[in-house]
């Protein structure tokens, strides 16, 4: 076997690159972090120690949508998660990055504030964050108007990275009523094997969410 990701179940990022996984049936050592042993070699791998890490053949890859891109080039699937046309995939790349740094990035930090010792959150910080989450929420709505997909017809890497930020924005900060098409968008990922899967596999870990896991998904 070629390759080896070193991921968390619970993790959004990880995830991310499990779905890809999951859609085309790569096959792949699943190094599951959580452990001294993991922990190390995710560390001589990658001193930042942020994850996912696919190993490839001896090669190091960092960063969940350059490891989705690397899957494409190296390890073709039925399921092209990046298109060949230039332009068309701008916008899978766009959305990916609307997905990662507009709800994502929000999410994560309200979740981590509740990590913090009370005396040490930033109360302004979250505000802004809900405040981001719902113009994301927003524009995202406005934008699905003519889509089945985020970036178009056909699922894409831009819904590998939708999957899980919505799936936990949702907990963290949810997705109002007016935004009727995110919400349905949500339950359509939801319904996605390859995300469906990731999903389950993350079930027993859910005591451990900050906010308190809501009773559903």
């Amino acid at each position: 076997m070629t390759l080896t990701l070193y991921a968390h179940p619970f993790s959004s990022y990880c995830q991310k690159v499990l779905i890809a996984l999951y859609e085309n049936g790569t096959p792949f050592e699943y190094r599951t972090l959580g452990d001294e042993q993991s922990g190390a070699e995710l560390e001589a791998l990658w001193p930042i120690k942020k994850f996912p890490v696919l190993v490839d053949r001896g090669r190091t890859v960092i960063e969940a949508s350059i490891i989705i891109e690397h899957l494409g080039l190296h390890h073709p699937g039925p399921v092209r998660l990046v298109p060949e046309d230039p332009r068309e995939a701008l916008e899978v790349r766009l959305m990916d990055r609307f997905f990662d740094n507009y709800v994502m990035t929000p999410m994560q930090k309200i979740v981590a504030d509740r990590i913090r010792p009370e005396q040490d959150r930033d109360s302004f910080g979250v505000a802004e964050a809900r405040t981001m989450l719902d113009r994301a929420y927003g524009w995202l709505d406005g934008t699905l108007a003519e889509r089945e997909w985020a970036a178009g017809s056909t699922f894409s890497l831009a819904d590998c990275a939708a999957a899980p930020s919505l799936f936990y924005a949702d907990w963290a900060h949810p997705i109002g009523e007016a935004f009727a098409r995110v919400r349905n968008y949500r339950q359509t990922l939801l319904a996605r094997s390859s995300f469906a899967r990731a999903v389950d596999e993350a079930r027993p870990y859910r005591p451990f969410f900050p906010l308190g896991a809501p009773d559903r998904d």
